[in-house]
């Protein structure tokens, strides 16, 4: 039976109905449904996040070419998410599910993995398989129960973590001591303060970071949603310590704010930064004689890093062969696979003292340097929050861009983006009972 419609009714109609799978879509938007029995050994797997598996060399080199020799009679079928024509929807429209979804978890288990109904506890395959997570760093572990409703809709593969990175050439120009593990803020601020100067035309930045960033995934592990109501909680007295404590840098004289892409000139004395942007900065400039430590600490929490931005492994609810894609992500997720992972500069999800001083022994930009700072400190745990709220994604842009560009105080910047958080959430609840989207995720 043929039916037309527009693509919007088209992916109702296939959510609601359970059809997804199994219906082809031709260029005139006709749909013919057809029953399509997927092939017993094939496993498709989609890649979102980490977004470089774009690059099916990348992707084959990391996760392919391993599984094709942990699993020799299984074909490995993939696709990496790009725009136009490999996202979600696109899929969707093709009527091809993947088995296993790799994605950032934080937003994007709500945002895509929720919004198109393919969310799956893993909780019994977990039982099923004898999958021990206490293996897993409980970081990880807690963002994917907090973005599962109390479930657990994906195991964590990588986590795009948080680097300090220095410049050792500014530090011995200005006879700065360098960056030592468990530095405070308070001691960044000083050592960004020596460093901040003018040479020439020269303007030498001592301290970069994004502090929409640095907000988001705060150290404090303070929430920007109330844990048990459907509201903001962006007004405690932690986020405005948060908040004071990175505006300071970037009222330092000669030190303000730019993108942390600057490092790369050569005149940016520290930055913090993911790892994959830091490990691209440095390759764009060889020259740069860098080095890392742990990122700047609270006294409160020494040692604490900021919250983990996870990578995580989904199976898809629409998925016919759960058991071998558990499988598969069981293995993803063994010491044997990790450390070939880790050698590679990915910071896995394993908690195994081999996996980590495993880092970056492939990579030779990384030969001689700290590698074992960024695993000094533990990541903050997110928070956690009560199961059917509504989520949007905490604004800490708002904040900033309040402070920058209108020159609020803190807790004006922080009470004006709580307001607009609150608006935010009722708009969302409407529209997700008028069976609408979320924007706001």
């Amino acid at each position: 039976m043929k039916k037309r419609m527009i693509f919007a009714t088209l992916l109702t109609t296939l959510v609601g109905a359970g059809l997804i799978g199994c219906t082809a879509i031709n260029e005139s938007a006709e749909v013919t449904e057809v029953p399509v029995k997927p092939a017993e050994n094939e496993l498709f797997i989609y890649t979102a996040w980490p977004a470089f598996y774009v690059k099916e060399d990348i992707f084959e080199k990391q996760i392919g070419q391993l599984l094709k020799k942990k699993f020799p009679d299984v074909k490995i079928k993939h696709v990496a998410w790009d725009n136009p024509g490999r996202r979600y929807e696109d899929l969707i429209a093709a009527g091809t599910i993947p088995d296993i979804i790799f994605d950032e978890v934080r937003r994007n288990s709500y945002r895509q993995v929720g919004r198109f109904k393919m969310e799956y506890d893993m909780t019994d395959l977990i039982k099923k398989h004898n999958f021990d997570t206490g293996r897993l760093n409980p970081s990880d572990m807690q963002r994917s129960i907090a973005a599962s409703e109390g479930k657990l809709y994906s195991l964590p593969f990588n986590n795009n973590e948080w680097v300090l990175v220095y410049n050792k050439d500014i530090f011995d120009k200005f006879g700065v001591e360098y960056p030592k593990d468990g530095m405070t803020w308070d001691e960044a601020f000083e050592k960004t303060q020596k460093l901040t100067r003018q040479e020439g035309e020269v303007t030498y930045k001592g301290f970069q970071m994004n502090p929409a960033h640095y907000m988001r995934f705060n150290q404090l592990s303070e929430p920007g949603l109330d844990p048990n109501e459907d509201k903001a909680a962006m007004t405690s007295d932690n986020w405005v310590k948060i908040v004071n404590n990175i505006r300071r840098f970037y009222e330092i004289p000669g030190n303000q704010l730019v993108k942390t892409n600057q490092f790369s000139k050569g005149n940016v004395a520290m930055i913090v930064d993911s790892l994959e942007n830091a490990t691209r900065l440095i390759n764009e400039n060889k020259s740069i004689n860098f080095d890392v430590s742990s990122v700047p600490v609270f006294p409160e929490t020494p040692k604490s890093k900021f919250q983990p931005n996870t990578n995580g492994m989904f199976i898809t609810n629409q998925s016919t062969k759960k058991d071998l894609a558990f499988q598969v992500i069981a293995y993803l997720l063994s010491p044997e696979y990790q450390i070939e992972l880790s050698k590679q500069g990915v910071i896995t999800s394993l908690m195994d003292p081999a996996v980590q001083q495993a880092f970056a022994k492939d990579l030779p930009e990384w030969n001689g340097k700290h590698t074992q700072s960024l695993f000094y400190l533990n990541s903050a745990k997110p928070p956690l929050r009560k199961p059917g709220l509504t989520f949007i994604d905490t604004n800490s842009d708002s904040v900033w861009n309040l402070i920058a560009k209108e020159s609020k105080d803190s807790q004006t910047a922080l009470r004006m983006t709580n307001d607009s958080m609150n608006k935010n959430i009722q708009e969302a609840k409407e529209l997700e009972k008028q069976g609408g989207v979320n924007p706001y995720q």
